[in-house]
């Protein structure tokens, strides 16, 4: 063994026990009821650290989802974030994805069990989307786009911070005093967008506006005017010029909320 060799061991035997205190001490912190604390350390100490990272995250967690904390009283607040603190791995150190990973955990790791609600996961998706597009770092004045053309005539443009979302509660409407046991009878349509003053808004969708919004997602060659047709092909509507006019009006109204930015440049 050469020289630089001995040198090493005592070097490597340290960070060997630098990484097995971190190991314990992080354990310790997200499940302390079954992770026992390094040695050495006071408890005293341990507590500070204990308190300080799990009420960072429940504090962001209740801000993040402010209706689900409503639903919840203290013992199962703390109970559900304690869960997700020493369940979930997330797959970022970013601070501002802790929620999505809440969500994540929600929707792939905690699965339906007996206190929970059932539309616990939607309802969580429901608010998560607010952040997600207050944080998206995408802005509208950046989308080419004309906002002076002719959207029955031209190919509408879409924002990309519009989402069409489909639920089977409620979501829009549960809070303390209404918690649905079981899906509606029909599906609920809600449109939720940015808009350029970065404020994000929320409209509950009937058949035809949805079904014109995922028609020019998806269909992103068709005018306006080819749009609606195929709007009231689909849904067989008796009066078909009449829904010309209906959409025209529609256009309109989403292009002064930004949910459309115009029609596509020539």
């Amino acid at each position: 063994m050469t020289a630089r060799q001995k040198e090493s061991r005592p070097e490597a035997g340290a960070n060997d026990r630098l990484s097995e205190l971190q190991t314990a001490f992080s354990a310790h912190i997200r499940d302390p009821e079954h992770e026992a604390a390094p040695d050495g350390i006071e408890d005293r100490r341990m507590k500070i650290y204990r308190e300080l990272f799990f009420n960072n995250i429940q504090s962001l967690l209740a801000s993040n989802f402010p209706v689900i904390r409503a639903l919840f009283d203290d013992d199962r607040w703390l109970g559900l974030i304690r869960d997700f603190y020493s369940e979930h791995r997330c797959q970022t150190p970013l601070f501002t994805e802790v929620a999505k990973e809440f969500l994540r955990y929600l929707q792939e790791g905690r699965g339906q069990r007996e206190d929970d609600p059932a539309f616990l996961c939607e309802l969580a998706h429901y608010e998560w989307v607010e952040l997600a597009l207050s944080l998206d770092e995408r802005e509208l004045d950046d989308v080419p786009a004309d906002p002076d053309g002719n959207l029955l005539e031209g190919i509408p443009l879409l924002s990309p911070l519009a989402w069409v979302l489909s639920y089977r509660f409620p979501v829009h409407q549960i809070k303390p005093d209404f918690q649905p046991e079981q899906p509606g009878t029909e599906a609920t349509h809600i449109l939720v967008y940015r808009n350029r003053q970065h404020e994000v808004k929320f409209m509950q969708l009937n058949d035809v506006t949805r079904f014109f919004l995922e028609s020019l997602r998806e269909d992103q060659g068709r005018s306006g005017l080819e749009l609606i047709r195929k709007v009231a092909h689909a849904l067989h509507h008796p009066e078909p010029d009449r829904l010309i006019q209906a959409g025209a009006q529609l256009m309109d109204d989403l292009l002064r909320k930004d949910v459309l930015l115009g029609t596509r440049p020539i």
